[in-house]
């Protein structure tokens, strides 16, 4: 049927300028200073005694003047029995609905008599009486009866689909309307037809989707407020309250409560375009938010389902809504349910999986249904590995970065183009992300793949007609078209439930409790694997004064520092400080393996240039990627002849006095590389000298450059004579560069003792 609304957009505001496309999601449809025609609205004074505005009709309605009823006694407007039973109502929680009967006028010029609907509710400082004509009781009456039925068949459905499905059968029954749809609102508030109940010849609206444009948010929080709104005749000419301006406030009347309550001039053009004549709409909020409407629509000319009708539908409604959340819940428990499950079995496995945690973790079995994820990528210590799914390298760390936050806690998107456009390139495998981790260099994603969709929509969403009047003006108006159009919806994934985000918080902290105590486990093995091979104290020698020093790192990486003395012969003594490259349990193994080697190479006979050369060919042989820095020396103390060999070490300084000088030793490539040299420096330590040998973890501070620490150095003096002075010089060393060590530090010192 083709229906066409023809009242100008003023009409329906008589408060505010005329409304068009430009402003209407800036109406203020809640003060529309008018009502529609089919009942009066009073306003009375804060005691619910005088009427202080009226609608234009009451007079016509109600009988006598306007300009009479305007400050007159509501007993004078309603007579004593009606007002009395209003004024009760009054008293009550602040709102009701009675079922009364009006007096009929002097002369029979009253044509609203006998039973009406009395809606009463406070406004500001006004109490606001509407009445409407009513429906003979005896028709009224089945519908609470229908609605009861209703409840308890609404109650029997298993899921959201069949209850949404059932609501509509029973809207339809109860009301009347030649069409009933639920419409359910999505994140972006488009809406969706999940049920329809309609006349056999109406064409289907059921899957289509509506543009949020269609239900302005102002009209969508009004719906939270006030869960039944009816239009009886979609042509129906407003009727404007007088004054139009409270005269107490000199605002417009809050109408956001009222039954009556004139609607938008755009939405009454929509719905006309539409070949709607009449409609009525009921909400559906789910915990406190709108969830969706009961759209009814009619089709053959002006419907008015009495007010028992729409307070049975409000009823359904609200029950639905009750219903739908619990079915909510219900399938969310189940979802979680799942990934709790999945998630204890992934935590189970990582544990068992030992120092293997991370490789453990990659090759579960149900990491990626985990999330319901189509890959995942784990980045530990800035290496990328990844599993299913998943784009380039740097694709991957351009979404880690985009999401990863600085507070550990875990961050998604379901649409990746919003944040970065060119990651629509890789949509196919990584159009949503959930990405864990605070760290750059360590965090771990899991990726989904575009979710693509047909949608079909009632009309063309991003049309927006420009419609030419018959004054030849030009503005904009609804659109008219409503002929389904389609579109194929790309570049998202399925959204991210808030038990996958809490899965993934849960699954972080569990590793990184693993990956600690892994950790620890391994500092521990380490810390025990070198006090077993590296003495605590120097030994003391005849003819020579020793003192060594090892503090580990001031974090828990283990360094691979070691420290060695040992007698060759009668004659001389070797003293050794090396660092091998890297930190934990690997470090410190090869570190035993290079200093047994070079200690026995040593004992053998073998130069220190020598020794060095083949430890060298031995780690060559062993540990392809790992390699050391070593200083060897060896002393006769009777002559104070030393033999120095270095590979790639720090030079040892020499303190004699006020005097510290860093030596120039010939110094060979660092062991591991498979070089050959054999190259040595021979010195005669002075009586009073002293000669310390020592690693980088000394020097080396962050923010400190190694030219300034070297200066430091070379301010110290040498220790005073005895044991315990060159303990105490030994320590102030240790603190000569400021700040936190991030490696281990190893230092080894020895000089002539002519007393011993």
């Amino acid at each position: 049927m083709s229906h066409q609304s023809v009242h100008p957009a003023w009409s329906h505001t008589p408060a505010y300028a005329p409304a068009d496309l430009t402003n209407c999601d800036r109406e203020p449809i809640h003060v529309p200073g008018a009502i529609q025609p089919h009942g009066v609205l009073l306003a009375t004074d804060a005691e619910g005694r005088r009427v202080a505005m009226a609608s234009d009709n009451a007079a016509g309605l109600l009988g006598g003047d306007l300009a009479q009823i305007l400050g007159a006694d509501l007993a004078d407007v309603l007579g004593d029995r009606v007002a009395a039973a209003v004024r009760a109502a009054f008293d009550g929680p602040g709102g009701d609905t009675l079922r009364l009967s009006l007096p009929e006028a002097p002369g029979g010029a009253a044509p609203l008599t006998g039973s009406v609907d009395v809606n009463i509710h406070r406004s500001g400082d006004r109490w606001i009486v509407e009445l409407e004509p009513g429906l003979d009781v005896a028709v009224a009456m089945p519908s609470y009866r229908l609605a009861r039925g209703a409840m308890q068949r609404l109650a029997r459905t298993e899921s959201v689909l069949e209850l949404t499905g059932r609501l509509a059968e029973e809207i339809a029954s109860l009301t009347g309307f030649d069409r009933v749809m639920v419409y359910r609102f999505d994140e972006q508030w488009n809406g969706e037809v999940v049920a329809e109940r309609r006349r056999p010849d109406l064409n289907a609206f059921l899957g289509l989707h509506y543009p949020a444009t269609d239900i302005p948010a102002q009209a969508r929080r009004l719906y939270t407020v006030n869960w039944t709104r009816l239009i009886a005749d979609v042509d129906y000419r407003p009727v404007a309250l007088t004054p139009v301006l409270d005269p107490a406030t000199g605002a417009p009347l809050d109408l956001s409560h009222s039954v009556l309550r004139s609607v938008s001039p755009i939405h009454l053009e929509y719905l006309g375009n539409m070949g709607v004549t009449a409609s009525m709409s009921v909400s559906l909020v789910v915990e406190g938010e709108l969830w969706g409407l009961i759209a009814c629509h009619h089709y053959s000319g002006p419907h008015r389902p009495g007010h028992d009708v729409r307070a049975a539908s409000e009823f359904l409604g609200q029950s639905a809504s009750q219903l739908i959340a619990e079915r909510q819940r219900a399938d969310a428990r189940a979802a979680r349910a799942v990934t709790d499950r999945r998630l204890a079995g992934v935590m189970a496995r990582t544990t068992a999986s030992g120092v293997a945690t991370l490789q453990g973790l990659l090759d579960d079995p149900e990491l990626l249904d985990l999330m319901d994820a189509g890959g995942v990528a784990l980045c530990f210590d800035d290496v990328v590995v990844t599993r299913g799914a998943v784009p380039d390298d740097e694709a991957v760390r351009r979404i880690a970065a985009l999401l990863r936050r600085g507070d550990n806690l875990a961050s998604s998107s379901d649409h990746l183009a919003d944040l970065d456009p060119g990651l629509a390139d890789v949509s196919e495998t990584a159009a949503g992300a959930l990405v864990m981790g605070s760290a750059p260099d360590r965090w771990l994603a899991w990726l989904r793949p575009e979710l693509r969709q047909v949608v079909d929509w009632g009309g063309d969403p991003t049309n927006k007609l420009l419609a030419q009047t018959e004054d030849e003006e030009v503005r904009l108006s609804p659109r008219k078209s409503f002929e389904k159009w389609q579109q194929v919806v790309q570049g998202r994934s399925a959204p991210w439930a808030l038990w996958h985000t809490e899965a993934a918080e849960t699954l972080s902290a569990h590793l990184a409790s693993l990956l600690y105590l892994h950790s620890r486990e391994q500092i521990d093995m380490a810390e025990s694997l070198q006090r077993s091979v590296i003495p605590t104290d120097a030994p003391q020698v005849a003819g020579l004064e020793t003192v060594a020093r090892y503090l580990p790192a001031s974090t828990f990486q283990l360094g691979g520092d070691w420290w060695d003395a040992f007698p060759l012969d009668a004659d001389r003594y070797a003293f050794v400080v090396g660092d091998v490259a890297g930190h934990g349990v690997a470090a410190a193994t090869t570190m035993t393996q290079v200093r047994s080697a070079l200690r026995a190479h040593l004992v053998a006979g073998e130069s220190p240039g020598s020794a060095l050369d083949r430890t060298d060919r031995f780690m060559d042989s062993l540990h392809e990627h790992l390699i050391a820095t070593v200083i060897v020396g060896t002393v006769e103390p009777a002559t104070g002849r030393v033999v120095l060999a270095a590979a790639g070490h720090p030079p040892p300084f020499l303190f004699l006095g006020a005097r510290a000088e860093e030596l120039r030793v010939s110094t060979r490539p660092l062991l591991g590389l498979g070089v050959e040299s054999g190259r040595e420096t021979e010195l005669v330590l002075e009586p009073g000298a002293t000669l310390m040998l020592y690693t980088d973890g000394l020097i080396e501070r962050r923010g400190e450059s190694l030219t300034d620490s070297l200066a430091r150095l070379g301010r110290l003096s040498a220790p005073g004579p005895g044991r315990e002075e060159l303990e105490r010089w030994a320590d102030q060393v240790l603190r000569v560069a400021p700040g936190r060590r991030d490696d281990d530090t190893t230092l080894l010192a020895f000089r002539l003792d002519r007393d011993g």
